[in-house]
């Protein structure tokens, strides 16, 4: 069988190293959807399991905004503590309210273009935090457009980084990448005629 060699319906035989590539193909993914009584009912078996294993005095309450009449099913849940706990869930930057939220959504088995729908908050925390990062990044944005360097922001997490990619999408004179690995992942502002 020769090199390249092609069937009726099939691509060139793929023979190794010297074989002649040809790009991937890229299929759409497909949509994906809330499902919001079954998660308002699943988490609520999850936080009952782990405020009593955990031993917390912290209570909850998981509510779900209606959702448009058109979209039945969707919107998002979000999940408030409150109680004598509250310190213990936000110290050292909230590790303990997130790492539970990480653990919810792997207890729901969640696509994770839907983890941004299904949060975790307690004294506001999370709103203060939504609002300091959009303020940052235009803060941020502003100083790249005037001394035209890129601005690196300290490793944050993947939401985190969405978050200012959101808040800068279409902004005048600049553009955001992320760059790194793992945990040390960093988002950036550029120049928007600068490549990096």
């Amino acid at each position: 069988m020769s090199e390249g060699r092609t069937y009726p319906g099939k691509g060139p035989v793929d023979r190794g190293a010297g074989a002649r590539r040809f790009p991937a193909k890229e299929f759409p993914r497909p949509e994906v959807h809330l499902d919001r009584e079954r998660v308002v009912l699943e988490l609520k078996r999850f936080l009952d399991l782990s405020v009593r294993e955990l031993h917390l005095a912290i209570e909850y309450d998981v509510t779900s905004p209606a959702a448009a009449a058109d979209a039945p099913g969707e919107g998002e849940v979000v999940v408030a503590f409150r109680g004598e706990d509250e310190a213990f869930l936000l110290e050292r930057n909230a590790d303990l309210l997130l790492a539970m939220e990480h653990l919810a959504h792997r207890w729901l088995k969640l696509d994770p273009r839907l983890h941004d729908r299904v949060r975790f908050d307690c004294g506001d925390y999370r709103t203060s935090r939504l609002e300091e990062l959009k303020l940052s990044a235009r803060v941020a944005a502003q100083r790249v457009r005037e001394t035209s360097q890129p601005f690196r922001f300290n490793p944050m997490s993947s939401r985190e980084r969405r978050i200012i990619h959101l808040e800068l999408n279409g902004a005048a004179g600049v553009r955001t990448v992320s760059e790194g690995a793992g945990d040390r992942r960093q988002l950036v502002i550029y120049p928007a005629t600068v490549k990096k």
